[in-house]
């Protein structure tokens, strides 16, 4: 075969062709025979061909990894785009267009970018999740505080914009938690200070017992926001606001305790003084108290000293207190014109006391439920105990108008006079009513007496049987006033007669009755000088209702005790008439 190769004189290149020239030239001059020069010249080829086949072959290879890298970018980069999320990238070049190293060219730099832009987006996604597994931890506890936890993983199979948005909203929803948490955790622990500095505690000492970071030194963000540490604090909280409940009720106690102790022994108001920071809370809400060290225990300890000092100066004054208390019940029976047995009680009462048969807080306890009694029962005699005074005084106004209209010089034109007279006009009004009152306080009694099944005293004496000697002595005395005044115009008539008989004469110079004068008289229940007058009555005490025995003659017999003092009943005085004795009518001419 053979062989040929020119020679490129302008670039003075060795070919092929020069070669094999140079070697016929060198076979020619050795004399090599034809078959060893074919020989050779085969060999030659088949070299060639061998070193031509390894070229293809390599620019083969060459060429299937080049394609190999570009279908690998393009699947890097449709992973790329998948995993960011993006349906789309400028900058990616046709598939088909160009060779394929122009290929790899145009999509290196796309593929670049996207990977950055994966690197970028890692770190986004890193950071994020860092944040979120640092709150997690501070909400879950298990992060102590200034604690930082390693890199989290990042799942690169999307890191999509979509993804980041979801763990930003996630993020979000933590921060405001967390500011949730340490506002409620701040809430906590202002109420544990502001408990703590009234119940009088160290406020450190206690809020540290739930966590360190809860100290004052420590900055707000850095602070526990845990479960476990706001249901410590709510515990807390609780315990606390029960410890002041209770402190408050002790302090109240303790300061009614020494109220009624100073109330009983007089105690100064200097001496009460010194305990007002005790007793300005007896009445007070625990909501209220809010004074710091109002209710520390030192504080209270301090009322029990009082309190426990005062109860043995009370036993040495139990005497004194206990007549003191006796004073006060028999004021209210007095007020209620209820009658006891004072001396009989007071002597009782001192002789309990001598023997030490009884505890001092047993006989003041037993006597102010006598007091609570006493004042019960006087409440439901209220309504007509205030009727019996309105019937009193309409009494003493009737008393007092009987002896103005007895006064023959009412109406002179003295000083004073004017007022007499308006006074007595107010008087007819007011005794007009007297029957009116007298039935509704009858039916009153009656009432208060069957729902209690006893019968209605005042100052001892049955109060009905008043009314019926009141009633019976108003209706003799109407009686006594008609037979005056029958008498009075038989009188008349006679005196008529004589006259048209004998003509006018005088009448005869002594006086038909005695005439009582008016005067001034004792009335120590008003303060217009009105007489005061009381009734006796005939009361047999077995009977339930006071029922009275009267004589024919109208006198009554003295059976019961006599009325109060205050009980102003209208006795009939005879009024000065004048009774003819026997009278001898002059025989007619």
């Amino acid at each position: 075969m053979a062989v040929t190769g020119t020679k490129n004189p302008l670039l003075g290149e060795t070919t092929c062709g020069s070669l094999l020239q140079q070697l016929q030239v060198i076979w020619d001059e050795v004399g090599e025979s034809d078959e060893e020069r074919d020989k050779m010249l085969l060999q030659l080829e088949q070299e060639c061909l061998d070193v031509y086949k390894r070229k293809v072959d390599q620019a083969s290879r060459s060429r299937a990894l080049l394609l190999q890298a570009l279908a690998d970018s393009r699947v890097e980069l449709a992973r790329l785009l998948s995993v960011l999320g993006e349906k789309s990238f400028v900058g990616i070049p046709d598939k088909s267009s160009g060779t394929i190293k122009e290929q790899l060219a145009a999509i290196a730099p796309a593929l670049e970018q996207l990977r950055q832009q994966k690197e970028d987006r890692i770190k986004e996604f890193a950071d994020v999740l860092s944040q979120i597994q640092k709150m997690q931890g501070e909400i879950a506890g298990t992060l102590k505080i200034g604690e930082q936890k390693g890199t989290p993983a990042v799942d690169e199979e999307d890191l999509s914009l979509k993804k980041l948005d979801e763990y930003h909203c996630q993020l979000q929803e933590l921060q405001k938690e967390k500011s949730d948490r340490l506002h409620n955790v701040l809430d906590f622990v202002s109420t544990v200070h502001d408990l703590c500095a009234v119940l009088g505690m160290d406020f450190f000492s206690t809020i540290t017992e739930v966590h360190p970071s809860l100290n004052d030194s420590v900055g707000v963000q850095s602070k526990s926001i845990s479960n476990d540490t706001l249901l410590k604090l709510s515990k807390m909280v609780i315990a606390l606001e029960e410890d002041k409940r209770m402190r408050l009720q002790k302090l109240q106690e303790l300061a009614a305790q020494l109220t009624e102790l100073w109330n009983l022994m007089d105690t100064p108001t200097e001496e009460r003084s010194l305990f007002n920071h005790v007793t300005c809370n007896i009445s007070a809400t625990v909501d209220e108290v809010m004074v710091p060290g109002a209710l520390a225990l030192d504080l209270i300890e301090q009322a029990e000293v009082e309190v426990e000092r005062l109860d043995q100066l009370k036993a040495s004054k139990m005497k004194e207190i206990a007549l003191k208390k006796q004073t006060e019940l028999e004021d209210i029976y007095v007020r209620a014109h209820v009658e006891i047995d004072s001396a009989a009680a007071r002597e009782k009462i001192m002789s309990l006391i001598d023997s030490g048969n009884v505890e001092p807080s047993e006989l003041l306890t037993d006597m102010d439920n006598q007091i609570l009694k006493a004042k019960e029962e006087a409440l439901c005699r209220k309504e007509i105990l205030e009727k019996i005074e309105k019937w009193m005084s309409a009494c003493e106004e009737e008393s007092w108008l009987e002896d103005y209209n007895r006064d023959e010089n009412r109406y002179n034109a003295s000083r004073g006079a004017h007022l007499n007279l308006k006074r007595a006009e107010k008087a007819r009004i007011l005794v007009n009513k007297i029957p009116a009152l007298v039935d509704t306080l009858v039916a009153k009694t009656r009432a208060w007496e069957e729902d209690r099944g006893m019968s209605f005293t005042y100052d001892g004496v049955p109060l009905l049987a008043m009314l019926d000697e009141y009633t019976m002595l108003r209706q003799d005395r109407e009686e006594e006033k008609r037979r005056l005044r029958d008498q009075k115009r038989f009188h008349e008539q006679l005196n008529t007669e004589q006259e048209a008989l004998f003509g006018s004469r005088p009448s005869p110079a002594r006086p038909l009755g005695p005439k009582k004068v008016v005067g001034p008289r004792a009335n120590t229940g008003a303060s217009n000088g009105t007489p005061s007058r009381r009734l006796s009555l005939n009361t047999h005490h077995g009977s339930s209702n006071g029922v009275r025995s009267v004589s024919r003659d109208g006198k009554r017999e003295v059976g019961r005790p006599a009325a109060p003092v205050n009980y102003v009943a209208i006795a009939k005085e005879d009024a000065a008439s004048p009774v003819p004795g026997s009278y001898q009518a002059p025989a007619s001419p």
